[in-house]
């Protein structure tokens, strides 16, 4: 039976849980190591940074949801991204969207160039990536929407030159989850995900994935975990799997209460810009239809002023001012000064990211009490303005 969505986060189709008793809730292997009954006679695990139960169980989870032949459960999404780029070698050349996770930005400059890999930055959203594929090419590497600015790149276009031109499409899905949006069913050969945000979804554990639907790769990355070690523990597995459960009603919430913040957030006049997939406005609305089940919690506005942004920060109290996103809570994050820091400026500056841009990862609380948040912030500015 080829069960939904909604179903696949709960139940593992093929799952006997009569071999653990009966237990409904995946039991934590927490054991470093596993006996054997003689030379070469062994359990199926050996030892827990090559696999372990519940780390295994949590990986099928996901390449159920991704629609894969394999997932990999690392340590955290940056771990999972380091893994992906030890697929290359020095002197392969990859495109990489111009609009990404500063952390990523961070490590394919400062590690993986210096492992003689090279990168070429595109606005994979608008630009024709054709044009900047040259014979060293082996891969794109693409968020979309991307972090912060919300850029939509069609998935399956992008995957029809890929293809033709023999190189791989990565796709970092994490501000959709796979509840959302499933790019390997696009085309993708590659998809990663920080674990820590929608699919542990409360802000308490960190963890990474790396899903593929191709043998070859599959078996490289699962020397690669084994090699460096980078395997997700067995109780952060069982942490991320309890938070799949709730993956569904979480992402309907929040995007529902996001859609509502997008809306009242264009009403004000210190906004100057909102920026969320779900908007008839925004370009990549169409293909966001087109190719996904939703349009995510994620919105990214610009205020009038850096004054203004900071006394939002400052003054916010239901929705918090952290890093971070895709947990229960309210985040309000300034990329600037955290997910960006370590980007150079005339970067953020061409991809339209100021120190007066903010990024909200709208949680599940009544939207009645985030509203009223932030219509007090505003209030209070307007109060503190007029003497």
């Amino acid at each position: 039976m080829d069960y939904g969505i909604e179903t696949r986060c709960l139940h593992l189709e093929g799952d006997d849980a009569e071999n653990r008793y009966g237990a409904i809730s995946f039991p934590i292997y927490q054991t470093a190591t596993f006996a054997h009954r003689g030379v070469g006679e062994s359990t199926g695990y050996d030892y827990t940074r090559l696999q372990n139960p519940t780390r295994e169980q949590l990986e099928k989870i996901v390449a159920s949801l991704e629609k894969g032949i394999d997932a990999l459960a690392f340590s955290s999404g940056m771990a999972a991204i380091g893994a992906v780029m030890e697929l290359f070698h020095p002197g392969d050349h990859l495109i990489i969207d111009s609009d990404l996770y500063g952390g990523s930005v961070r490590l394919f400059g400062s590690i993986s160039e210096k492992n003689g890999i090279s990168f070429t930055s595109v606005n994979c959203s608008q630009d024709d990536v054709g044009n900047y594929i040259t014979e060293k090419t082996k891969a794109v590497y693409i968020e979309t929407p991307t972090n912060p600015m919300m850029n939509v790149t069609d998935i399956q276009k992008l995957s029809e030159l890929t293809k033709e031109k023999g190189i791989l499409l990565i796709v970092d899905n994490t501000f959709l989850s796979p509840y959302l949006q499933n790019p390997l069913e696009l085309g993708a050969d590659i998809v990663v995900h920080s674990g820590t945000k929608y699919l542990g979804g409360h802000n308490d554990t960190i963890a990474g994935f790396v899903v593929t639907n191709n043998e070859k790769i599959s078996e490289r990355l699962r020397f690669i975990i084994k090699t460096t070690g980078a395997g997700l523990a067995p109780f952060d597995s069982w942490l991320i799997m309890r938070g799949i459960q709730t993956l569904p009603v979480r992402m309907d919430r929040a995007q529902d209460n996001a859609a509502r913040m997008a809306e009242w957030l264009l009403k004000q006049k210190r906004v100057k810009k909102v920026i969320y997939p779900g908007l008839a406005s925004h370009p990549g609305y169409e293909i966001m239809k087109k190719q996904c089940r939703g349009f995510g919690a994620m919105i990214t506005f610009e205020v009038d002023d850096k004054e203004f942004a900071l006394f939002l920060l400052r003054n916010v109290r239901l929705i918090r001012f952290a890093e971070s996103l895709g947990g229960t809570e309210t985040l309000l994050t300034y990329p600037v000064t955290q997910t960006h820091a370590d980007v150079p400026d005339e970067e953020l500056a061409k991809n339209g990211i100021s120190d007066r841009t903010l990024r909200m990862s709208v949680g599940i609380e009544a939207v009645e009490d985030l509203i009223g948040d932030l219509e007090r912030v505003f209030r209070l500015k307007e109060e503190e303005n007029n003497g």
